[in-house]
Protein backbone atom coordinates (compact mmCIF):
# COMPACT_ATOMS: atom_id res chain seq x y z
CA UNK A 1 0.00 0.00 0.00
CA UNK A 2 1.17 3.31 -0.83
CA UNK A 3 0.27 6.42 1.04
CA UNK A 4 0.26 9.84 -0.61
CA UNK A 5 -1.45 13.08 -0.52
CA UNK A 6 -2.76 13.84 -4.45
CA UNK A 7 -0.02 15.79 -6.08
CA UNK A 8 -0.49 19.99 -7.83
CA UNK A 9 0.72 20.91 -10.12
CA UNK A 10 0.66 24.46 -12.11
CA UNK A 11 0.78 25.75 -15.46
CA UNK A 12 0.63 29.01 -17.11
CA UNK A 13 -1.10 29.70 -20.40
CA UNK A 14 0.70 31.84 -23.00
CA UNK A 15 -0.47 34.88 -24.01
CA UNK A 16 -0.01 36.93 -26.93
CA UNK A 17 0.98 40.20 -25.31
CA UNK A 18 3.41 40.14 -22.60
CA UNK A 19 1.71 42.69 -20.49
CA UNK A 20 1.84 39.93 -17.44
CA UNK A 21 5.38 39.80 -16.02
CA UNK A 22 4.18 42.41 -13.52
CA UNK A 23 0.89 40.16 -12.27
CA UNK A 24 2.67 37.16 -11.18
CA UNK A 25 5.99 35.93 -10.33
CA UNK A 26 6.97 32.11 -10.13
CA UNK A 27 9.88 30.67 -8.17
CA UNK A 28 10.99 27.04 -9.09
CA UNK A 29 13.00 25.57 -6.02
CA UNK A 30 14.04 22.27 -6.05
CA UNK A 31 13.88 20.78 -2.31
CA UNK A 32 10.80 22.88 -0.91
CA UNK A 33 8.67 23.12 -3.81
CA UNK A 34 7.76 25.97 -6.09
CA UNK A 35 5.77 28.97 -5.43
CA UNK A 36 3.06 31.29 -7.75
CA UNK A 37 2.87 34.49 -6.19
CA UNK A 38 -0.37 37.05 -7.80
CA UNK A 39 -0.06 40.51 -7.43
CA UNK A 40 -2.97 42.73 -7.70
CA UNK A 41 -3.15 46.14 -7.57
CA UNK A 42 -5.41 47.89 -5.93
CA UNK A 43 -8.05 49.89 -7.97
CA UNK A 44 -7.95 53.56 -7.50
CA UNK A 45 -11.82 53.07 -7.84
CA UNK A 46 -12.60 51.73 -4.56
CA UNK A 47 -10.94 54.66 -2.99
CA UNK A 48 -8.10 55.19 -0.91
CA UNK A 49 -9.28 53.43 2.11
CA UNK A 50 -8.56 50.09 0.73
CA UNK A 51 -8.09 46.67 2.62
CA UNK A 52 -8.06 44.61 -0.46
CA UNK A 53 -5.48 42.45 -0.18
CA UNK A 54 -2.40 42.78 -2.91
CA UNK A 55 -0.57 39.50 -2.36
CA UNK A 56 -1.64 36.11 -3.14
CA UNK A 57 1.18 33.15 -2.61
CA UNK A 58 0.18 29.76 -3.36
CA UNK A 59 2.94 26.46 -3.59
CA UNK A 60 2.88 23.95 -5.95
CA UNK A 61 5.05 20.57 -6.66
CA UNK A 62 6.09 22.67 -10.13
CA UNK A 63 4.70 25.42 -11.92
CA UNK A 64 5.00 25.46 -15.56
CA UNK A 65 5.68 29.28 -17.22
CA UNK A 66 4.39 30.03 -20.19
CA UNK A 67 7.58 29.23 -22.69
CA UNK A 68 7.27 25.15 -21.18
CA UNK A 69 6.92 22.22 -23.90
CA UNK A 70 4.58 19.67 -23.80
CA UNK A 71 7.60 17.46 -23.60
CA UNK A 72 8.32 18.66 -20.01
CA UNK A 73 4.95 18.33 -19.02
CA UNK A 74 4.69 14.81 -19.80
CA UNK A 75 8.20 13.95 -18.06
CA UNK A 76 7.39 15.63 -14.74
CA UNK A 77 3.36 14.69 -14.59
CA UNK A 78 2.46 11.50 -16.50
CA UNK A 79 5.65 9.87 -16.81
CA UNK A 80 5.77 8.89 -13.25
CA UNK A 81 1.96 8.46 -12.78
CA UNK A 82 2.09 6.09 -16.19
CA UNK A 83 4.66 3.93 -14.34
CA UNK A 84 3.08 3.44 -11.23
CA UNK A 85 0.22 1.90 -13.34
CA UNK A 86 2.75 -0.47 -14.96
CA UNK A 87 3.37 -1.44 -11.58
CA UNK A 88 -0.14 -2.33 -10.80
CA UNK A 89 -0.91 0.60 -8.95
CA UNK A 90 -4.52 2.91 -10.58
CA UNK A 91 -3.43 6.44 -11.83
CA UNK A 92 -5.50 9.75 -12.19
CA UNK A 93 -4.48 12.79 -13.95
CA UNK A 94 -7.42 15.46 -14.00
CA UNK A 95 -6.81 19.16 -15.40
CA UNK A 96 -9.06 22.02 -13.70
CA UNK A 97 -9.24 26.00 -14.32
CA UNK A 98 -11.50 28.29 -15.77
CA UNK A 99 -12.53 28.17 -19.15
CA UNK A 100 -9.85 29.30 -21.94
CA UNK A 101 -7.12 28.21 -19.42
CA UNK A 102 -5.68 25.62 -21.74
CA UNK A 103 -7.14 22.40 -19.70
CA UNK A 104 -7.74 20.22 -22.93
CA UNK A 105 -4.37 21.40 -24.61
CA UNK A 106 -2.43 20.08 -21.72
CA UNK A 107 -4.43 16.98 -21.67
CA UNK A 108 -4.92 16.19 -25.60
CA UNK A 109 -2.61 18.83 -27.44
CA UNK A 110 -3.08 20.86 -30.52
CA UNK A 111 -3.64 19.51 -33.61
CA UNK A 112 -0.99 21.71 -35.66
CA UNK A 113 2.32 20.79 -34.90
CA UNK A 114 3.28 17.28 -33.89
CA UNK A 115 5.11 18.54 -30.86
CA UNK A 116 1.93 19.98 -29.45
CA UNK A 117 0.76 16.73 -28.52
CA UNK A 118 -0.89 16.66 -25.37
CA UNK A 119 -0.41 14.23 -22.34
CA UNK A 120 -3.07 11.49 -23.58
CA UNK A 121 -1.20 10.30 -27.08
CA UNK A 122 1.95 10.81 -25.30
CA UNK A 123 1.30 8.67 -22.44
CA UNK A 124 0.00 6.12 -25.25
CA UNK A 125 3.22 6.30 -27.10
CA UNK A 126 5.41 5.91 -24.01
CA UNK A 127 3.44 2.98 -22.69
CA UNK A 128 3.02 0.84 -25.72
CA UNK A 129 7.28 1.37 -26.29
CA UNK A 130 7.40 -0.12 -22.59
CA UNK A 131 5.11 -3.39 -23.66
CA UNK A 132 7.25 -3.54 -26.99
CA UNK A 133 10.55 -3.56 -23.92
CA UNK A 134 9.18 -6.04 -21.83
CA UNK A 135 8.97 -9.28 -23.65
CA UNK A 136 8.68 -11.37 -19.97
CA UNK A 137 4.97 -10.16 -19.15
CA UNK A 138 2.08 -10.27 -21.56
CA UNK A 139 0.12 -7.07 -21.60
CA UNK A 140 -3.23 -6.64 -22.76
CA UNK A 141 -5.51 -3.22 -23.09
CA UNK A 142 -8.86 -1.78 -23.23
CA UNK A 143 -9.91 2.02 -23.42
CA UNK A 144 -12.84 3.61 -22.78
CA UNK A 145 -13.95 7.19 -23.23
CA UNK A 146 -17.14 8.40 -21.16
CA UNK A 147 -18.45 11.99 -21.87
CA UNK A 148 -20.64 13.84 -18.86
CA UNK A 149 -23.04 16.84 -20.80
CA UNK A 150 -25.51 18.19 -18.81
CA UNK A 151 -25.41 15.44 -16.16
CA UNK A 152 -25.69 12.43 -18.61
CA UNK A 153 -23.27 10.05 -19.93
CA UNK A 154 -22.33 9.67 -23.09
CA UNK A 155 -19.94 6.62 -24.81
CA UNK A 156 -17.81 8.28 -26.98
CA UNK A 157 -16.49 5.11 -28.32
CA UNK A 158 -19.87 3.67 -29.93
CA UNK A 159 -19.94 1.08 -32.31
CA UNK A 160 -21.50 3.22 -34.73
CA UNK A 161 -18.52 5.57 -35.16
CA UNK A 162 -19.14 9.28 -36.00
CA UNK A 163 -22.55 10.33 -35.01
CA UNK A 164 -24.34 13.12 -35.71
CA UNK A 165 -25.78 14.63 -32.43
CA UNK A 166 -24.46 13.61 -29.28
CA UNK A 167 -27.89 12.31 -28.14
CA UNK A 168 -27.55 9.80 -30.84
CA UNK A 169 -24.71 7.91 -28.47
CA UNK A 170 -25.28 5.25 -26.03
CA UNK A 171 -26.16 6.88 -21.98
CA UNK A 172 -23.86 5.71 -19.83
CA UNK A 173 -25.60 4.35 -16.29
CA UNK A 174 -24.08 4.53 -12.89
CA UNK A 175 -24.88 1.53 -11.09
CA UNK A 176 -23.93 0.27 -7.29
CA UNK A 177 -23.33 -3.53 -6.13
CA UNK A 178 -23.28 -4.01 -2.80
CA UNK A 179 -20.04 -3.30 -2.06
CA UNK A 180 -20.27 0.30 -3.10
CA UNK A 181 -18.39 -0.49 -6.45
CA UNK A 182 -19.39 1.75 -9.33
CA UNK A 183 -20.10 0.01 -12.50
CA UNK A 184 -21.18 1.92 -15.55
CA UNK A 185 -23.36 0.13 -17.67
CA UNK A 186 -23.25 0.94 -22.09
CA UNK A 187 -19.79 2.00 -21.80
CA UNK A 188 -17.82 0.07 -23.88
CA UNK A 189 -14.56 -1.36 -24.00
CA UNK A 190 -12.23 -1.36 -26.82
CA UNK A 191 -9.26 -3.33 -27.15
CA UNK A 192 -6.26 -1.92 -28.57
CA UNK A 193 -3.54 -3.91 -29.48
CA UNK A 194 -0.95 -1.37 -30.50
CA UNK A 195 -0.34 2.71 -30.29
CA UNK A 196 -2.03 3.17 -34.04
CA UNK A 197 -5.33 1.92 -32.60
CA UNK A 198 -5.50 3.08 -29.51
CA UNK A 199 -4.76 6.69 -30.82
CA UNK A 200 -7.88 5.82 -33.27
CA UNK A 201 -10.01 5.55 -30.26
CA UNK A 202 -8.69 8.87 -28.96
CA UNK A 203 -9.71 10.70 -32.27
CA UNK A 204 -12.73 9.12 -32.91
CA UNK A 205 -13.89 10.30 -29.28
CA UNK A 206 -12.50 13.56 -29.86
CA UNK A 207 -14.73 13.76 -32.94
CA UNK A 208 -17.73 13.38 -30.64
CA UNK A 209 -17.31 15.36 -28.35
CA UNK A 210 -19.63 18.46 -27.46
CA UNK A 211 -17.74 21.77 -28.43
CA UNK A 212 -18.78 25.33 -28.55
CA UNK A 213 -17.91 28.73 -29.05
CA UNK A 214 -17.85 30.82 -26.49
CA UNK A 215 -16.94 34.63 -25.43
CA UNK A 216 -13.86 33.06 -23.75
CA UNK A 217 -12.79 30.32 -26.01
CA UNK A 218 -13.16 29.44 -29.50
CA UNK A 219 -13.54 26.06 -28.87
CA UNK A 220 -14.56 25.25 -25.77
CA UNK A 221 -15.43 21.75 -24.74
CA UNK A 222 -18.85 21.60 -22.96
CA UNK A 223 -18.02 18.76 -21.01
CA UNK A 224 -16.22 16.46 -18.55
CA UNK A 225 -14.79 13.59 -20.55
CA UNK A 226 -12.63 10.73 -18.95
CA UNK A 227 -10.36 8.90 -21.21
CA UNK A 228 -9.44 5.54 -19.08
CA UNK A 229 -7.27 2.96 -20.46
CA UNK A 230 -7.62 -0.81 -18.51
CA UNK A 231 -4.11 -2.21 -18.22
CA UNK A 232 -3.90 -6.36 -17.91
CA UNK A 233 -0.30 -7.40 -16.71
CA UNK A 234 0.27 -11.57 -16.49
CA UNK A 235 3.80 -13.79 -16.47
CA UNK A 236 3.46 -16.22 -19.06
CA UNK A 237 2.23 -19.37 -17.76
CA UNK A 238 1.60 -17.81 -14.22
CA UNK A 239 -2.59 -17.02 -12.47
CA UNK A 240 -0.99 -14.30 -10.89
CA UNK A 241 -2.65 -11.32 -12.66
CA UNK A 242 -1.67 -7.22 -12.22
CA UNK A 243 -5.42 -5.41 -13.35
CA UNK A 244 -4.90 -1.54 -13.22
CA UNK A 245 -6.15 1.63 -14.58
CA UNK A 246 -5.12 4.85 -15.73
CA UNK A 247 -7.76 8.28 -15.92
CA UNK A 248 -6.63 10.93 -18.08
CA UNK A 249 -9.76 13.59 -17.39
CA UNK A 250 -10.55 16.62 -18.87
CA UNK A 251 -12.92 18.75 -16.73
CA UNK A 252 -14.61 21.32 -18.07
CA UNK A 253 -14.27 24.84 -17.43
CA UNK A 254 -15.77 26.99 -15.34
CA UNK A 255 -17.66 30.08 -16.71
CA UNK A 256 -18.50 33.32 -14.91
CA UNK A 257 -21.92 33.92 -16.40
CA UNK A 258 -21.84 37.65 -15.00
CA UNK A 259 -18.64 37.85 -17.11
CA UNK A 260 -19.19 36.25 -19.91
CA UNK A 261 -22.83 37.04 -20.49
CA UNK A 262 -24.07 33.70 -22.14
CA UNK A 263 -27.23 33.12 -23.02
CA UNK A 264 -29.67 30.10 -24.40
CA UNK A 265 -27.92 26.86 -24.73
CA UNK A 266 -24.30 28.10 -23.37
CA UNK A 267 -25.70 29.27 -20.06
CA UNK A 268 -27.93 26.00 -19.76
CA UNK A 269 -24.61 23.97 -20.20
CA UNK A 270 -22.97 26.42 -17.91
CA UNK A 271 -25.15 25.88 -15.11
CA UNK A 272 -24.53 22.35 -15.26
CA UNK A 273 -20.80 22.52 -15.50
CA UNK A 274 -20.39 25.17 -12.45
CA UNK A 275 -22.75 22.79 -10.80
CA UNK A 276 -20.82 19.41 -11.03
CA UNK A 277 -18.04 21.45 -10.26
CA UNK A 278 -19.21 23.10 -7.28
CA UNK A 279 -20.27 19.23 -6.45
CA UNK A 280 -16.88 18.03 -7.11
CA UNK A 281 -15.61 20.95 -4.75
CA UNK A 282 -17.74 19.80 -1.89
CA UNK A 283 -16.36 16.26 -2.00
CA UNK A 284 -12.94 17.90 -1.76
CA UNK A 285 -13.53 20.10 1.54
CA UNK A 286 -15.38 17.17 2.61
CA UNK A 287 -12.33 14.95 2.34
CA UNK A 288 -9.81 17.42 3.68
CA UNK A 289 -12.08 18.00 6.90
CA UNK A 290 -10.38 15.75 9.92
CA UNK A 291 -13.31 13.35 11.36
CA UNK A 292 -15.62 13.98 8.51
CA UNK A 293 -17.78 10.49 8.35
CA UNK A 294 -20.12 11.40 5.37
CA UNK A 295 -18.45 12.06 1.61
CA UNK A 296 -21.22 13.21 -0.71
CA UNK A 297 -20.14 11.44 -3.98
CA UNK A 298 -23.59 10.63 -5.13
CA UNK A 299 -24.14 14.41 -5.70
CA UNK A 300 -23.07 13.64 -9.59
CA UNK A 301 -22.00 12.14 -12.01
CA UNK A 302 -18.19 13.48 -12.47
CA UNK A 303 -17.84 12.57 -8.42
CA UNK A 304 -19.36 9.29 -8.40
CA UNK A 305 -17.19 8.35 -11.51
CA UNK A 306 -14.38 9.34 -9.63
CA UNK A 307 -14.68 8.24 -6.45
CA UNK A 308 -11.43 6.01 -6.32
CA UNK A 309 -9.66 8.72 -7.70
CA UNK A 310 -10.38 11.36 -4.88
CA UNK A 311 -9.85 9.51 -1.56
CA UNK A 312 -9.53 6.30 -2.58
CA UNK A 313 -7.00 3.28 -4.26
CA UNK A 314 -5.51 5.52 -6.44
CA UNK A 315 -2.26 7.57 -7.34
CA UNK A 316 -3.63 10.66 -8.24
CA UNK A 317 -2.06 13.57 -9.97
CA UNK A 318 -3.81 17.83 -9.98
CA UNK A 319 -2.66 19.84 -13.21
CA UNK A 320 -4.11 23.75 -12.41
CA UNK A 321 -4.20 25.69 -15.40
CA UNK A 322 -4.56 29.62 -15.57
CA UNK A 323 -4.60 32.47 -17.70
CA UNK A 324 -3.36 35.45 -15.80
CA UNK A 325 -4.42 38.34 -17.75
CA UNK A 326 -5.69 40.77 -15.51
CA UNK A 327 -9.03 40.18 -16.30
CA UNK A 328 -8.84 36.91 -15.13
CA UNK A 329 -6.70 37.24 -12.28
CA UNK A 330 -9.66 36.60 -10.20
CA UNK A 331 -10.46 32.98 -11.56
CA UNK A 332 -6.90 32.12 -11.42
CA UNK A 333 -6.55 32.80 -7.74
CA UNK A 334 -10.00 30.83 -7.30
CA UNK A 335 -8.03 27.94 -8.67
CA UNK A 336 -4.87 27.89 -6.91
CA UNK A 337 -7.30 28.06 -3.71
CA UNK A 338 -8.96 24.83 -5.21
CA UNK A 339 -5.53 23.48 -5.59
CA UNK A 340 -4.50 23.89 -2.05
CA UNK A 341 -7.65 22.10 -0.96
CA UNK A 342 -6.78 19.49 -3.21
CA UNK A 343 -3.55 18.99 -1.78
CA UNK A 344 -4.85 17.56 1.45
CA UNK A 345 -6.14 14.86 0.45
CA UNK A 346 -4.19 11.27 1.09
CA UNK A 347 -4.82 8.42 -1.07
CA UNK A 348 -4.28 4.88 -0.50
CA UNK A 349 -3.25 3.12 -3.50
CA UNK A 350 -2.93 -0.70 -3.33
CA UNK A 351 -0.79 -2.93 -5.58
CA UNK A 352 -4.09 -4.66 -7.86
CA UNK A 353 -2.42 -8.00 -7.47
CA UNK A 354 -5.33 -10.90 -8.05
CA UNK A 355 -5.84 -14.82 -9.08
CA UNK A 356 -7.23 -15.00 -12.43
CA UNK A 357 -9.66 -18.27 -12.15
CA UNK A 358 -9.60 -19.41 -15.85
CA UNK A 359 -6.00 -19.80 -15.37
CA UNK A 360 -6.01 -21.37 -12.51
CA UNK A 361 -8.30 -23.94 -13.28
CA UNK A 362 -6.31 -24.50 -16.25
CA UNK A 363 -3.52 -25.01 -13.94
CA UNK A 364 -5.34 -27.40 -11.81
CA UNK A 365 -6.57 -29.44 -15.27
CA UNK A 366 -3.37 -29.87 -15.87
CA UNK A 367 -2.00 -30.87 -12.11
CA UNK A 368 -5.28 -33.67 -11.98
CA UNK A 369 -4.08 -35.20 -15.43
CA UNK A 370 -0.60 -35.51 -14.04
CA UNK A 371 -1.79 -36.97 -10.84
CA UNK A 372 -3.67 -39.49 -12.92
CA UNK A 373 -0.85 -40.70 -15.10
CA UNK A 374 1.09 -40.99 -11.36
CA UNK A 375 -1.81 -42.83 -9.90
CA UNK A 376 -1.82 -44.91 -13.45
CA UNK A 377 1.68 -45.89 -13.26
CA UNK A 378 1.84 -47.03 -9.53
CA UNK A 379 -1.72 -49.19 -9.63
CA UNK A 380 -1.24 -50.09 -12.98
CA UNK A 381 -4.65 -49.46 -14.03
CA UNK A 382 -6.02 -47.05 -16.68
CA UNK A 383 -8.08 -44.19 -15.09
CA UNK A 384 -10.53 -42.34 -16.83
CA UNK A 385 -13.23 -41.67 -14.25
CA UNK A 386 -13.63 -39.88 -11.04
CA UNK A 387 -12.21 -40.86 -7.84
CA UNK A 388 -14.76 -42.69 -5.32
CA UNK A 389 -15.27 -41.13 -2.07
CA UNK A 390 -13.85 -44.27 -0.43
CA UNK A 391 -10.19 -43.28 -2.14
CA UNK A 392 -10.62 -39.89 -1.13
CA UNK A 393 -11.02 -40.03 2.25
CA UNK A 394 -8.03 -43.29 2.29
CA UNK A 395 -5.25 -42.00 4.36
CA UNK A 396 -2.37 -42.14 3.00
CA UNK A 397 -0.06 -45.16 3.30
CA UNK A 398 -3.11 -47.79 3.47
CA UNK A 399 -4.34 -50.12 0.92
Amino acid sequence: MVKQTIQIFGRIKPTKKNTTASVYSVDNEEQTGAFLEFLVPRDLADGFVNNKRECYKFRFLKVFDQAVKQEEVFENIAKPVADSVLAGYNGTIFAYGQTGSGKTFTITGGAEHYSDRGIIPRTLSYLYERFSQDSSMVYTTHISYLEIYNEMGYDLLDSRHEASRLEDLPKVLIMEDPDQNIHLRNLSLQQSANEEEALNLLFLGDTNRMIAETPMNQASTRSHCIFTMHLCRREPGSATVRRSKLHLVDLAGSDRVSKTGLSGQLLTEAKYINLSLHYLEQVIIALSEKNRSHIPYRNSMLTSVLRDSLGGNCMTTMIATMAVDRRNLDESISTCRFAQRVALIKNEAILNEELDPALLIARLKREIQSLKEELAMLTGEQRDGQLTVEEIQRKPGRR
